[in-house]
């Protein structure tokens, strides 16, 4: 498919809209369709799925982020024909674990939710951010303010919605073995969410993928690094 005669749907993480990928979609839109997804109030991936592709075009490429991420696998294991290629930054695509670990994810994501609830959704973010980028932009006011006022443009029941679909995600695995379109795997060099080994073995299970690792980045990729994000994608876009 020629890059300029194709379709880009981003598709945001948790809590996310399109401010995170403000600096990217400036530069597509003189070269493609951008579209980003508005999830709504889904409270499960599969239903974020629908929603998002409900009003793309028959063919495009995903460009996804965080929990976006697991978004597009869904996408993608419903029509992997629509799909033409895909870049994943900062994701992950396994189910939420049994036992101790899982139950201990479950008390953290909806200690998050009872703080957005009590104290509102910026006060939420203020917590969650903190390690969510690298440690030198903590002090960074441009880049915190941000993503806390992204994050404030979502109500508390939209939050819960999100992390209830995160807690009840599906194994991705048999996805990831079915890809065949040009994908890039991507992360930041300090993501503590989404470590580079992790995304190493995302990479390992798309064939013909490319692995990309950003250097003093944490999680919030695109809004840190924003040059850099949009210079990898442009070479991804590029080969589609």
């Amino acid at each position: 498919m020629n890059a300029k005669q194709s379709n880009l749907l981003f598709l945001p993480g948790l809590a996310c809209d399109g401010a995170v990928w403000a600096h990217q979609t400036r530069h597509f839109e003189s070269i493609a369709s951008v579209q980003v997804a508005d999830y709504g109030a889904s409270d499960s991936l599969q239903e974020m799925a629908r929603v998002a592709v409900s009003g793309a075009p028959e063919r495009f490429a995903i460009a996804a982020h965080s929990m976006g991420g697991r978004v597009a696998f869904e996408i993608f294991r419903n029509s992997p024909e629509r799909v033409v290629g895909l870049a994943l930054l900062d994701t992950a695509y396994r189910p939420r674990a049994a036992g101790e670990a899982g139950d201990r994810e479950r008390a953290e994501r909806m200690a998050l939710v009872e703080i957005a609830e009590a104290q509102g959704m910026r006060a939420m973010a203020r917590e969650w951010v903190q390690g969510m980028v690298h440690a030198e932009r903590l002090s960074d006011e441009p880049l915190i303010n941000s993503i806390l006022d992204m994050f404030a443009r979502k109500t508390p029941a939209t939050f819960r919605a999100q992390e209830t679909a995160l807690l009840n995600r599906p194994d991705a695995a048999p996805v990831l073995a079915i890809i065949r379109c040009p994908a890039l795997v991507l992360c930041g060099r300090e993501d503590t969410w989404g470590p580079v080994a992790q995304h190493e073995d995302i990479a390992s299970r798309i064939s013909g993928s490319k692995l990309a690792i950003l250097e003093r980045c944490g999680h919030m990729a695109p809004m840190e690094r924003p040059e850099e994000v949009t210079a990898a994608l442009s070479r991804w876009f590029g080969e589609l």
